[in-house]
């Protein structure tokens, strides 16, 4: 592996071999989300605790600060909303000029296998590694499924971790499957970052999926809407990073968590 991809890899994935990522890239599809409205404030105080924040450069460039320490992970993909006639239709949305002008660590764009424009969007990632390779910037794929939540089975979901990773994104983010997560870790040659989705109903079914996600294999987590939309987001973010890099239980960052949300 290059020496720049390694690097910026290595600012990403804790010595541990593990991290935990903070999205707030959902406005460039959805608009103002709820909690995310303003993105600075919802950031500020959770920061210190992401080894990486996904964000696109319009939200990076007005809403975190230049002289913070946390990796950017550049979201360069887009061109689509949700009152829009399909997610999938998407575009690279950022140049590599853009992407070395503000120093990502990495850069993210969706991947839609199955969808009407499964070959527009697999070659964007073809083509976004052939522009980012050569500068030693690694690509994370994400597998999106626009609005059709019902095909995230692991069948699917092995699929499009192992074309993203044939095709040369050298982090995967995906979405946690009851059945058979672990084939799709197996089935997939590139570390695997488990997606959030829509929020939970409770704290301890976010530790339990990710708690397992991580036994099974995946390095870490990519959660947004479960750590930000949450009364005590703090709390949650110090929960989850027990689970990720202390090896905490479930039932022991449920403790934390309580403890932390009432102090």
């Amino acid at each position: 592996m290059d020496w720049g991809i390694e690097n910026r890899l290595s600012r990403l994935i804790r010595q541990d071999g593990r991290c935990q990522f903070l999205p707030i890239d959902h406005g460039y599809f959805q608009g103002p989300t709820s909690c995310l409205e303003k993105p600075s404030e919802t950031i500020r105080e959770l920061l210190a605790y992401a080894d990486g924040l996904f964000v696109t450069r319009g939200v990076l460039r007005s809403s975190v600060p230049s002289n913070s320490s946390t990796p950017i992970i550049l979201r360069v993909s887009g061109g689509t909303s949700i009152i829009g006639a399909d997610l999938a239709n998407e575009t690279i949305t950022t140049s590599i000029d853009e992407i070395i002008r503000l120093n990502a660590a990495a850069v993210g764009i969706s991947i839609f296998v199955g969808s009407d424009y499964e070959k527009q969007t697999l070659t964007n990632l073809s083509n976004l590694v052939n522009e980012c390779e050569p500068y030693g910037i690694p690509v994370m794929a994400v597998t999106a499924v626009g609005k059709e939540l019902e095909k995230r089975t692991a069948r699917y979901l092995s699929l499009s971790c192992r074309i993203a990773a044939e095709l040369g994104a050298r982090i995967v983010k995906t979405y946690y499957s009851t059945e058979d997560f672990e084939k799709i870790i197996e089935g997939c040659p590139v570390p695997i970052v488990i997606a959030g989705g829509p929020k939970c109903e409770t704290e301890l079914e976010v530790f339990e999926f990710v708690y397992d996600g991580i036994q099974k294999g995946a390095i870490g987590v990519n959660l947004g809407r479960n750590v930000w939309q949450n009364p005590s987001p703090v709390a949650m973010m110090r929960a989850l990073h027990a689970i990720i890099h202390n090896n905490k239980t479930p039932k022991e960052a449920q403790e934390l968590f309580e403890e932390l949300r009432n102090t």
